[in-house]
């Protein structure tokens, strides 16, 4: 048997469920907003790559160079790849060489950057995962 509610209980009970999905929709109108910010090659990814990969990716004497011949100076030879192949594709971050490998997603010995006491922030594997997830744009 149902119990009625008071005219009270109604009340407090119908604010809290308005509480809960004002609160909701908050949250999910934060997380849109948060995914649909477009990263920029030149403002946000070149200066994670600059700090992190461009000591061993420069030619003609960078050890990641000299192995892959992967130079990321620029964006046109970033997307050029490595002899062995493109690093990057456009618009799907899971199969990209470059997201896997900053990471963890292949062998750790392969974890980019090597140095160990130097991995990647969540925030700068987020800009790149963004970034070619938005299309590896030049932009």
């Amino acid at each position: 048997m149902r119990r009625k509610l008071r005219p009270i209980g109604r009340r407090l009970l119908s604010m809290h469920y308005r509480r809960a999905f004002a609160g909701g929709v908050f949250i999910a109108l934060l997380a849109g907003c948060l995914a649909r910010q477009t990263i920029s090659y030149h403002q946000d990814v070149y200066p994670v790559l600059e700090t992190n990969c461009l000591e061993c990716h420069r030619p003609p004497e960078g050890k990641g160079y000299l192995k892959t011949h992967l130079s990321m100076e620029t964006y046109q030879s970033l997307m050029k790849g490595t002899f062995y192949g493109p690093v990057i594709v456009p618009g799907d971050s899971r199969t990209s060489i470059l997201n896997m490998l900053v990471e963890g997603r292949a062998d750790p010995s392969l974890r980019m950057p090597h140095q160990p006491n130097k991995p990647l922030t969540a925030q700068e594997i987020e800009i790149l995962r963004l970034w070619v997830d938005q299309g590896a744009r030049d932009n």
